[in-house]
């Protein structure tokens, strides 16, 4: 076994490693962050992330339909970071007895990264049980790679459907099954609904009656979180538009051209879109730490208990709500990753100079979601707002939360573009080989077990003499 490589062998011993996992919402912005904060020389600060780019994931409905490019919701990273080592790869494992991060890099090389204090944000991937065939045949909208192949595979079952003259086979291509009433679920239906009924008008061969989208969720509402008045609002745009949502109901089984309800009912069907929550990244649960529901116990300045120097935000970490109180954990949303983000960079910073650390605080602002056309549901700061001003605020709110100019006015853009031209119903071909698998896209099996990260760490240690390696570089001396 060849030694994974210490990149960390030459470093100045008097300067503090920061070490981030992650380039989502909450770790890009507290790299952001530490970079306007530290004084030159003072830390060297790396981030570790499989993609040179933030997604803003909210906008990844949109990408699924085609209204918006993939460029529009990929923030580059180095856009917005200049003076932080960005390392491409995962993160598969951590020892915080060693202080030390096992990384996988992009090309399969597995190297050592030692830190002082290190920051936890890997995110979260789409929540499965133990359903028989939704490991195999269902796709989740996490990641650009499944919005891009859930929109080529949308588009192919209308060519299929119309190049067939079987009817069962029309009538399998042409339902399309969406699991999870949430805010991902309910956006996505609503906007590849509104994609196949605009697409269908250019198949001279199918009746449009014959596209059956089924939205179903086992909670009894519909977004419970936007309160009853909203939620029937969402409910009852949907159904107008012809959707079927099945409350109260979940999957029983799913198979290549089926899925199997728990009401009994079976779909013939080709699309199993999973969207019923997110758990924390599998990378939590190498650390041996405590959790709530999967995330990461934290206290309210962002510290993980009885592990030095680790912090912890985002999807990952069960943080305290203290505008709630009592027992509330903050939702996993972006609004609050991104101030969670800033949070974790001033106790960072006080970490390392010495000084005390501040608690989180937040109050939520509101939701927004977005179903397409002039429609939308809102709750900012508590007021009930549906249709087009509605609209107004949920677009505001996203060109407002993407973090560069470039982006907003890409997205701005694609959103004026697509209002004016309408869609294009192309496919792109860009995924046709990867299997589409939950497992396949979000990389849920590349983690490492405790003994096999002990090892990857005992065996840099042996190893580090062996192979001399770049110093790195306080952030004051890497390119501006």
């Amino acid at each position: 076994m060849t030694a994974p490589r210490n990149t960390n062998a030459s470093r100045p011993s008097n300067v503090p490693r920061i070490l981030i996992v992650g380039g989502g919402f909450a770790g890009m912005e507290c790299a952001h962050k530490l970079e306007k904060e530290l004084k030159p020389g003072e830390a060297v600060l790396k981030l570790i992330s499989p993609m040179d780019h933030q997604l803003y994931l909210p906008l990844l409905p949109h990408v699924a339909s085609g209204v918006l490019t993939p460029q529009s919701v990929a923030v580059p990273l180095r856009r917005m970071l200049r003076r932080t080592a960005i390392l491409p790869g995962g993160a598969v494992g951590v020892d915080p007895k060693a202080k030390a991060v096992v990384v996988r890099k992009i090309n399969g090389e597995e190297i050592v990264e030692r830190y002082d204090h290190l920051v936890l944000t890997p995110g979260s991937v789409t929540r499965q049980f133990d359903i028989p065939g939704v490991d195999e045949h269902a796709v989740g909208v996490k990641t650009l790679a499944e919005a891009a192949w859930i929109r080529d595979h949308v588009i192919s079952q209308l060519d299929l459907a119309a190049a067939s003259s079987d009817p069962a086979e029309r009538e399998a291509r042409l339902q399309f099954v969406v699991v999870g009433g949430g805010y991902a679920g309910t956006e996505t239906a609503a906007y590849l609904q509104r994609l196949t009924t605009s697409a269908v008008k250019r198949y001279p061969g199918l009746d449009p009656k014959d596209i059956k989208w089924h939205l179903v969720d086992v909670a009894p509402k519909l977004m419970p979180e936007l309160g009853d008045r909203l939620g029937d609002k969402a409910m009852a745009i949907l159904q107008r538009r012809g959707l079927h949502v099945s409350l109260g109901v979940s999957v029983a089984k799913a198979t290549e051209s089926t899925v199997t309800l728990t009401d009994g009912r079976e779909l013939p069907c080709h699309t199993l879109i999973w969207t019923a929550g997110v758990a924390p990244s599998p990378l939590v649960a190498t650390l041996g730490a405590e959790t709530n529901r999967g995330r990461l116990v934290v206290t309210p300045r962002l510290t993980v208990p009885g592990m030095d120097g680790v912090f912890a935000l985002g999807d990952a970490a069960a943080v305290p709500d203290l505008a709630k109180g009592g027992d509330a954990i903050c939702p996993p949303t972006a609004q609050h990753a991104m101030r969670q983000g800033w949070a974790a960079a001033r106790n960072v910073l006080a970490a390392v100079r010495g000084t005390p650390l501040t608690p989180y605080r937040h109050k939520d602002l509101g939701l927004v979601v977005d179903l397409g056309g002039i429609q939308a549901v809102s709750k900012p700061m508590g007021v009930q707002l549906t249709g087009l001003p509605a609209q107004v605020v949920a677009r505001g709110y996203h060109l407002g939360a993407l973090r560069t100019l470039t982006a907003r006015f890409r997205t701005a853009a694609n959103w004026g573009l697509n209002a004016v031209a309408g869609d294009d119903f192309v496919r792109t071909g860009f995924q046709r080989h990867r299997p589409a698998t939950l497992k396949d896209f979000e990389m849920t099996d590349a983690y490492l077990s405790p003994e096999e990260i002990h090892a990857a760490v005992s065996a840099q240690v042996a190893g580090r003499a062996m192979t001399p390696q770049r110093p790195d570089l306080p952030i004051a001396q890497l390119p501006e």
